[in-house]
């Protein structure tokens, strides 16, 4: 099968969040799957449709599971993206419905890397400016411009292509306009209206409603009438692509579950609902060659599995550039993320003197609203040896602080999947997490399950709630001993590795969305 990816993001060339790193990752480990040995083999990787209900049944045949090599990933190429030298560059023509012609002239930045093939819009009117989707003011007004002008440019350079396109893999609301523009603009061109989308929503706190004054630079007025009605105010750019969509799945079956709930849906949990089989969950996994503590160079020891020396001395290197005394045996908790409320930065604001009398101390690392950690601010001032807070975007300080801490916080109010919980473990740091999404998936407490806990896991997102569980976790670590180790090491013998399922899982849903296709 001929898969292409379209997104916003993708690390290294751009990334706000886990979107990039999962677009990036899913790329390389999808086009490694070898082929099968064996027919049962085969039958095993075909029935990996993971959703709500659990395996959702295996894939019809005639259609191989296995992806062709280079997977292509379309994304704008924004200011600041540097591009290799061998890379080529060639004019597009590009229907727009806001040139005066119809029609833009965009350049296509094109280079194999990282066991991909990346291909880059450049249209600076578009992309050259100071966000990837607004400012300091908000939201740009023509995101649905840009990120329409990205989608046709995608789909006009597949028009070209040698070899047709059998899926499409849109990520979230941004490149929602192609499976829109699939079924309008380039209904009457069987390279791509034969083509099955499928839809990943990494977030589904962020939609892309354009009004019907934005439509306008989304589609031609032919177009906008086949997309919404007459008195209709706008289009829901996610909702809409969902339910156009052959296939569509969250970052966690337990993600997926919350979001078809009024609590967790977003307004969209009825939409979301009616797509019955064809909505579920898959969890991301973890370029575990990357979160590596065994290889890690941005740490001042490594370490691994079975042999924790190295953490010991990350814990006083961290301690002693904090400021914190590394002789002192008080846990340490860690917290790193985006500085946003879903993050639950001002639940642990809210508990921070609790846990101080309790015998914590507290290392916070993130940007976002300096409103969130205020009052930790100020704690920080008052007690220097006890908690740092760090609004700043530092890579190689975080894996410092994964490696380092005693305990690692992510207490969200909501989490589609989350990676700094399996980054933790992986490093021998036991997570605190709110029994939601991917969390919940992803840690298992260990006071309910002693033989297989991983950390501690509490139910309400309130200040008292993740004090409790902060207490259970301070009290095992105080405890130490065998029962300590193990639990490091359980966390530290997951396999998060891609290899280890979700690759497979995307391979099979791709394979179905194609059989759902061809069925329409």
């Amino acid at each position: 099968m001929r898969v292409v990816c379209i997104s916003a993001e993708c690390e290294p060339w751009a990334k706000t969040g886990g979107l990039g790193d999962v677009v990036d990752a899913l790329a390389r480990a999808v086009a490694a799957i070898g082929e099968p040995e064996s027919a049962a083999e085969h039958t095993v990787q075909s029935q990996v449709w993971v959703g709500t209900g659990g395996v959702m049944g295996q894939a019809p045949g005639g259609i191989s599971p296995h992806v062709e090599r280079p997977v292509d990933v379309f994304l704008p190429r924004y200011r600041g993206v540097s591009v290799p030298e061998d890379a080529t560059s060639t004019p597009l023509a590009v229907p727009d419905p806001r040139a005066p012609d119809g029609v833009t002239e965009v350049r296509l930045v094109e280079f194999e890397a990282r066991g991909y093939r990346v291909r880059l819009v450049d249209h600076p009117p578009a992309f050259d400016r100071d966000g990837y989707y607004g400012d300091e003011n908000g939201d740009y007004e023509d995101n649905g411009w840009r990120f329409g002008l990205l989608c046709r440019a995608a789909l006009e350079a597949l028009l070209d292509d040698d070899r047709p396109v059998d899926v499409l893999h849109l990520h979230d609301w941004q490149s929602m306009p192609a499976v829109l523009l699939r079924d309008v603009a380039y209904a009457g061109y069987p390279r791509i209206s034969a083509a099955a989308a499928m839809v990943t929503i990494h977030n589904l706190a962020y939609q892309g409603w354009l009004s019907r004054a934005q439509l306008a630079g989304l589609a031609a007025p032919d177009e906008i009438a086949q997309l919404i009605g007459p008195h209709q105010d706008g289009l829901l750019l996610l909702r809409d692509g969902v339910k156009r969509a052959e296939l569509v799945n969250t970052v966690s079956p337990g993600y997926a579950a919350e979001v078809l709930t009024p609590a967790f849906g977003m307004g969209m949990d009825g939409v979301l609902a009616g797509l019955g089989h064809r909505f579920g969950g898959i969890l991301n996994g973890l370029d575990t060659a990357i979160w590596d503590p065994a290889t890690d160079d941005a740490l001042p020891a490594n370490y691994s599995r079975g042999d924790l020396a190295g953490k010991a001395e990350c814990r006083r290197a961290l301690l002693t550039e904090l400021g914190f005394d590394p002789a002192d045996g008080r846990p340490v908790l860690g917290m790193i993320g985006r500085l946003d409320p879903q993050k639950g930065f001002d639940l642990l604001a809210a508990a921070a003197k609790d846990l101080l009398v309790e015998g914590a101390r507290i290392v916070v690392l993130g940007t976002g609203d300096p409103k969130l950690v205020a009052d930790l601010r100020a704690l920080a001032a008052k007690r220097k040896d006890s908690v740092a807070v760090l609004e700043t975007f530092d890579r190689a300080l975080a894996r410092r602080i994964y490696a380092g801490a005693d305990l690692y916080l992510m207490p969200s109010r909501f989490e589609p999947c989350g990676q700094g919980q399996m980054i933790a473990l992986r490093y021998g740091t036991p997570a605190i997490v709110h029994r939601t999404g991917g969390l919940a998936d992803t840690v298992i407490d260990a006071d309910a399950s002693p033989d297989e806990g991983t950390g501690f896991v509490f139910d309400v997102p309130k200040p008292p709630g993740l004090l409790e569980a902060c207490r259970r976790a301070m009290s095992h670590f105080h405890a130490g001993g065998d029962a300590w180790a193990e639990l490091q090491d359980r966390g530290m013998a997951i396999d998060w590795s891609w290899e280890a399922g979700p690759a497979d899982q995307y391979a099979a849903s791709y394979r179905r969305a194609v059989s759902l296709r061809r069925e329409r």
